[in-house]
């Protein structure tokens, strides 16, 4: 077993971010991959032109990789917001607007894996409100992922980084996962592990893949500290992803990591050793 064994893509919302996003897909084909995965391109529209779906959509094909995972509208990420679907208003309001075109842009394809992040904590306004309008939105957003034959992923995030986001550590976000497929009855939504932000939380990683492993829909990784390539921290990932291997996870691992300070194409020196 090791990094060999596993099926990785790449995010092309922290890697490759030195090329215009249409270059992007074309760059990661040329790195040697055949997968890659997006946050939502456009951070100051949750619908854009279909003009440029289109234009986005003929840059995957045509660089011959596979969309494997699409964030909702999830507000200024890059940036201070980790979500909208708990954000009472406007933010609400937008993420409803997106969860059709997400939908659709995935479909179109063949992507299965939407991931909802659920939006920082807002000053003023009770916690439990805010959650009763996430379970709302997640419902809707796990309807419309079933009509595709998609999951629905839910992520934990760090609270070094993210201090007002309430998902801080895979019982959490398992927990809301529980909640909508209760809602929902269609059993679609999916815990997002991510490695790196569980171990900023100092969560114990071999017990969360214990227990957690049958509810995860996505695995990301990034070394920690740094959240650089694997080997550029403390993390024994490679370890961890044999550990996941051996719980029955098949599905892709996400590489969600800063390149450093060289370009991105450089950055998967990890992987030919």
């Amino acid at each position: 077993m090791g990094f060999a064994d596993q099926r990785f893509n790449v995010n092309l919302s922290i890697l490759f971010t030195e090329l215009p996003l249409l270059e992007r897909p074309t760059a990661a084909a040329a790195a040697g991959f055949t997968a890659v995965e997006l946050w939502w391109p456009w951070v100051d529209s949750p619908t854009p032109e279909q003009s440029e779906l289109d234009a986005l959509k003929r840059a995957i094909e045509d660089a011959g990789v596979r969309l494997t995972g699409l964030n909702f509208y999830a507000g200024q990420l890059p940036g201070p917001d980790r979500g909208a679907l708990s954000v009472p208003g406007a933010e609400s309001e937008r993420f409803r607007a997106n969860i059709d075109v997400a939908a659709g842009f995935a479909a179109s394809l063949g992507c299965t894996a939407l991931n909802a992040l659920y939006g920082n904590r807002v000053e003023g306004v009770d916690p439990a409100e805010q959650d009763a309008l996430a379970l709302e939105n997640l419902t809707l957003a796990a309807r419309a992922a079933d009509r595709i034959g998609a999951v629905l992923l839910i992520e934990a995030l760090n609270r070094p980084e993210s201090p007002r986001y309430p998902l801080v550590s895979a019982p959490a976000a398992v927990a809301v996962v529980d909640r909508v497929n209760e809602a929902t009855g269609l059993g679609n939504a999916r815990f997002l592990m991510d490695l790196y932000h569980l171990s900023m939380n100092g969560e114990d990683l071999p017990s969360v893949i214990e227990r957690f492993a049958p509810k995860t829909g996505h695995v990301q990784i990034a070394d920690n500290p740094g959240r650089g390539a694997p080997g550029t921290g403390a993390l024994p990932l490679e370890d961890l992803l044999d550990q996941l291997t051996k719980a029955g996870y098949d599905g892709w691992v996400g590489l969600e990591y800063k390149p450093g300070d060289r370009p991105s194409a450089e950055a998967f020196d990890w992987l030919s050793r």
